[in-house]
């Protein structure tokens, strides 16, 4: 018979631009063809077309694996299957210098219109009409293929929120709600547009050179075949294949606050491209990263920075523009100034988790859906404590000193001294050796790299203050 949901496409369009945690759709999609996209169905209907695959080690180190420190092999989805099975056929094939035990690999961020071009009637087997999406189907999204341990490292997008289907194996999401940001130490380096990424690597954290991440709170969801998870937006996500092949889809739904994410991006790349393309460059610094061609010329930054400012003020100009901006003032109407200035810096009034008010829809709507439908077609993902997470199990802990309490007064109030003796004196010439003999920590230890500079530079609130100083400025 008819295939019976839940959810109609209105309530579940309703929940996905509402819900600002992440949850688990169930039953939503058991008709959509895609389900059968094995890697074995994958492989038939591709032919012998090769894809690249990022490979990286499966054992554990402390700091992320980045894209930027993996390898990276075009292959056929018959040689990634024989590889993955340890047949004989692999030893000269392009799996040869990687072997199973060791490595991992991943075909992701692969656009299903770019690999099925010429079959585009698969596109229809994705069906995120069902979400409440009319159209959007396979064309506007992504396919995700990958060995057991395959992972993507820790990081938030910035556009949009995210609805991902598992189709086949199962994978692990550690997610963070945008609240961590700063127990995630956020980095742009290696750059990418819309990728913010963390210095942790959340599955083996390094806790002496980042404690704060004691401080994060970690969602932890195992999604299984069938399974439709919501990534609300500016959620931190590590993911990892826990079985031995797995298949994901994903897409990624525009929200009204990228236009200005835009603006934040364009001068995050304006800000990277001219402080890192001013540098020596050093064989060792890969800070862009593979999906970024090269790096744009400050001109270029320019015009994409003008573009998004443009388009910004033209959808503040437009009708759904309009809706929101009233729906937000008669929100703010009903809260003090301080709630106000909490949610522009990205904190939220009590007893507003669940929802927000900037998308396409009006705040009457929003408020039917105080009460979100959890059960066994939601299923809310839920905080988990450090203490009880897998991730703190390989965690390197500190030595348990006290670093600021060992230093007050000690080699921190030596430092003081010696640079405004330093300053006094009108002494440049002392050399390093001098300062290390006064007492200060060696120029090696306390030496600013440029990724320092940028780390500060760049951070997400840094930038978010930048852009709506710039959008003021330019509305004047």
């Amino acid at each position: 018979g008819e295939d019976v949901k839940p959810f109609t496409p209105e309530r579940t369009k309703e929940i996905v631009m509402s819900l600002q945690q992440p949850a688990v759709f169930c039953n939503m999609v058991g008709d959509w063809p895609a389900l059968h996209w094995n890697v074995k169905y994958l492989s038939s209907a591709l032919g012998g077309k090769t894809i690249q695959f990022r490979l990286g080690l499966k054992t554990l180190d402390l700091a992320p694996q980045f894209e930027t420190r993996c390898s990276y092999v075009k292959a056929t989805l018959e040689e990634f299957l024989a590889w993955s099975c340890g047949q004989s056929s692999c030893l000269s094939g392009p799996f040869s210098h990687y072997e199973y035990s060791k490595y991992w690999a991943y075909a992701d961020y692969k656009y299903i219109a770019r690999i099925f071009e010429d079959k585009p009637e698969v596109f229809q087997d994705i069906r995120w009409s069902d979400f409440g999406f009319p159209g959007r189907s396979g064309k506007e999204s992504t396919l995700w293929i990958g060995s057991e341990g395959a992972n993507t490292p820790c990081h938030l997008d910035s556009y949009g929120c995210n609805l991902v289907l598992q189709v086949q194996g199962r994978k692990r999401w550690h997610l963070f709600p945008p609240g961590d940001t700063s127990f995630l130490y956020p980095t742009r380096i290696p750059y990418e547009e819309s990728s913010v990424f963390s210095k942790v690597n959340v599955a083996n954290p390094d806790l002496k050179r980042f404690p704060e991440f004691r401080n994060a709170t970690p969602h932890i969801i195992t999604l299984c075949p069938g399974q439709v998870l919501l990534i609300p937006r500016h959620w931190w996500h590590y993911v990892e294949s826990i079985d031995p092949i797995t298949v994901s889809i994903n897409s990624w739904i525009e929200l009204e606050a990228d236009h200005q994410a835009r603006v934040e991006e364009a001068i995050t790349r304006t800000l990277v491209c001219a402080i890192k393309s001013a540098e020596n460059p050093s064989e060792e610094d890969l800070w862009l990263n593979p999906t970024e061609v090269e790096a744009t010329s400050h001109e270029v930054n320019l015009q994409y920075l003008n573009q998004a400012v443009s388009a910004y003020f033209k959808c503040q100009k437009g009708s759904v523009s309009e809706q929101v901006c009233s729906s937000s003032t008669r929100v703010e109407q009903r809260t003090n100034t301080s709630c106000k200035r909490k949610r522009e810096l990205g904190y939220e009034p009590e007893g507003w988790g669940l929802l927000t008010h900037e998308f396409d829809f009006s705040t009457f709507e929003a408020e039917k859906l105080q009460k979100i439908p959890f059960g066994p077609h939601l299923i809310q993902v839920l905080p988990q404590s450090q203490e009880t997470s897998s991730m703190g199990t390989a965690a390197v802990e500190s030595d348990g000193r006290d670093l600021l309490h060992e230093n007050e007064g000690g080699r921190f109030g030596k430092l003081h001294c010696t640079m405004k003796q330093l300053v006094m004196s009108n002494d440049c010439d002392m050399s390093a050796r001098q300062m290390d003999s006064a007492g200060s920590p060696n120029a090696s230890q306390t030496a600013l790299s440029t990724n320092d500079l940028l780390d500060c530079l760049v951070n997400p609130s840094v930038i978010n203050l930048v852009a709506q100083l710039l959008l003021e400025r330019t509305r004047v």
